[in-house]
C-alpha cells in the first residue's frame, strides 16, 4: 500500500478523528454492535429478536440499537400487533445497508482463517454462485493491498484550526 498527500507527510502524527476508519469504529467496534448488524442483515427488525439471536442483555441491545438509530444506521418504524401496545421495529437505512460488505468481509475472513464447525456461506440468489467480498476499482479490476494508493488532503490537526 502506498500513501500520498498529507498521509505520506504526517510522520508519527496520529490521524485521529480525520480518519473515517477511526470514526466508524467509534460506532461499530464492539462485539455487540457487529452482532446486532449481523442480525439486521439476517432480517431481524424487532427488539426481542435482536436480543434473543445475539444473546445480549436487554440493556445492551437497547443502547446499541439507540446508537444505531442516532447514527442513521437504523431507523424505527411503528408497528402494532392486535391487542398489544404500539412498538417500534428497527430497519436498516441506506447508510446501514452500505455496511454489508464490511460485516460480511468479517464472515468471509472467519470462514477462511478460523472456520466454525458449520461455516455459513454467501451465494448469489440470482445464479447460485458464491459471493466474495473483494476490493475492486470503479473500472472493475480486483485490487490487492499492494495496488492501493491511499491519499488524503489536510494536515490532520498539525496546523488545522478546524475540527472535522
Amino acid at each position: 500500500m502506498e500513501l500520498e498527500g498529507a498521509l505520506a507527510l504526517r510522520g508519527d502524527q496520529p490521524v485521529g478523528r480525520y480518519c473515517p476508519i477511526e470514526r466508524v469504529l467509534g460506532l461499530i467496534s464492539t462485539r455487540s454492535s457487529i452482532l446486532l448488524l449481523r442480525e439486521a442483515f439476517y432480517g431481524a427488525t424487532r427488539f426481542e429478536t435482536f436480543a434473543a439471536r445475539t444473546g445480549l442483555t436487554e440493556a445492551t441491545t437497547a443502547k446499541k440499537l439507540r446508537d444505531f438509530v442516532d447514527a442513521g444506521v437504523l431507523e424505527t418504524q411503528p408497528y402494532q400487533r392486535p391487542g398489544e401496545r404500539r412498538r417500534a421495529e428497527y430497519v436498516l437505512t441506506e447508510s446501514g445497508r452500505d455496511l454489508l460488505p464490511a460485516v460480511f468481509a468479517l464472515l468471509q475472513w472467519g470462514n477462511a482463517h478460523d472456520p466454525p464447525p458449520y461455516p455459513p456461506s454467501l451465494h448469489h440468489q440470482g445464479c447460485g454462485e458464491p459471493v466474495e467480498i473483494v476490493a475492486r476499482c470503479s473500472a472493475g479490476h480486483e485490487v490487492g493491498g499492494d495496488d492501493i494508493v491511499v491519499s488524503a488532503p489536510g494536515p490532520f490537526g498539525l496546523d488545522d484550526p478546524q475540527e472535522p
